[in-house]
């Protein structure tokens, strides 16, 4: 055996309606202060709301924070870093997306640090403990609640990573009802980003290990199986159950067998033009695959069947072709759009991309062919 090391969140609670009981849960922890991490939009739509009676009926106090802003940029992590110290938190919990459960993760750690955000960028940086941590997506599609990784906007547009086991929350907890009446163009984003974390993690070039393989290849089926769906009855719980748990999956996959260049390219188009991030890895998805077929043909020939079960009657190269195809038309047929150019992306934009994408090592060194500058390029103009 090849030794590896498997990490991931020690408690996943799941069912609908759970987050009514994360109050009770930090109370017998013997928390007192909670400051939740939101944003406007996700408290507007009332999904935080069980959350915050679970908390009061516990008889916890709450410092609320929805200042949070997708792809977040520092400065908003560090004023998010301020109010909790202020407000005396003893523990931290997030409903939200991406952005806000990676906010979250740096809150919890940063509150009790005297470190700058500064010197956490990279693998491995984070010293010290943290505050409890509590995350509740309220989309299938990051899988933050089960990783180490948060990622921050600096400067203009460029995106960095703090990465380290410390980020890992205590309890993730999966409520279906606050998935249901996504849009059908955001639950296909986001679960195409789910999908593309597994396929990524499944080629992984560094630390892909047989319990990612697991989790990889079972994400990808409930995934496959669900996303359809999801997209068209949007209060189906069970489909949208499957849908987070899939993510999870994902999630724990990708945080021990790390993505690479799907995710790689996606983050100048985070940065420079404000594209949601499942969106961005969907659009380059099919691309990206396409590059690295020559690397990793056999694994994408056996996960092809998990996502689309009609192509398990083809040959393996078949079924290469058919994964790249339908990926590429996946999104389109649920209403999500199809070229960058749609988001007013042009060819001069393009060398641009390319550049900041070459910047992303910590994900290009995962990628299972040696991605270039030139390669970059192409699949910008491919995706176009």
């Amino acid at each position: 055996m090849t030794p590896f090391t498997f990490e991931t969140t020690p408690q996943v609670i799941a069912g609908p309606g759970k987050t009514a009981e994360i109050g009770g849960l930090l109370a017998a922890r013997g928390v007192r202060r909670v400051f939740l991490v939101t944003d406007g939009g996700v408290r507007g739509a009332g999904l935080t709301a069980a959350a915050e009676a679970g908390i009061a009926a516990a008889g916890l106090s709450v410092a609320i924070w929805e200042d949070v802003l997708a792809d977040p940029p520092e400065e908003r992590v560090l004023a998010a870093v301020a109010a909790a110290r202020e407000a005396g938190a003893d523990a931290v919990v997030s409903v939200g997306g991406g952005s806000p459960m990676d906010t979250a993760k740096l809150v919890a750690v940063l509150a009790v640090s005297d470190r700058p955000l500064a010197e956490l960028y990279g693998i491995g940086k984070v010293t010290g403990g943290r505050l409890p941590l509590v995350l509740a997506p309220t989309t299938a599609g990051t899988g933050s609640e089960v990783t180490p990784i948060a990622i921050v906007t600096t400067g203009e547009a460029e995106k960095k990573g703090v990465v380290s086991p410390v980020l890992l929350p205590d309890t993730a907890v999966l409520d279906p009802t606050l998935t249901t009446g996504l849009p059908a163009p955001v639950t296909a984003a986001t679960g195409i980003d789910a999908m593309v974390h597994a396929i990524e993690a499944f080629t992984s070039k560094h630390r892909k290990n047989p319990v990612s393989d697991c989790l990889a290849r079972e994400a990808l089926r409930r995934l496959g199986a669900s996303i359809r769906t999801a997209c068209e009855s949007p209060d189906d719980l069970d489909a949208r159950a499957e849908m987070l748990l899939g993510s999870m999956l994902a999630g724990m996959a990708f945080a021990n067998a790390p993505v690479a260049a799907v995710h790689a390219l996606a983050y100048p188009l985070g940065g420079h033009f404000k594209v949601a991030h499942g969106l961005s890895n969907a659009l380059v998805l099919p691309h990206v695959l396409a590059f690295n077929r020559e690397a990793a043909e056999t694994q994408y020939a056996e996960i092809a069947p998990l996502i689309f079960p009609e192509l398990a009657a083809h040959d393996p190269e078949m079924r290469v072709t058919g994964l790249i195809d339908e990926l590429a038309g996946l999104g389109p047929s649920l209403g999500m759009i199809s070229r960058l150019s749609e988001l007013g992306v042009g060819h001069n934009h393009l060398p641009m991309l390319a550049e900041d994408a070459m910047k992303q090592e910590r994900l290009l060194v995962n990628n299972p062919r040696e991605m270039t500058y030139e390669a970059a390029l192409a699949i910008y103009q491919a995706a176009l």
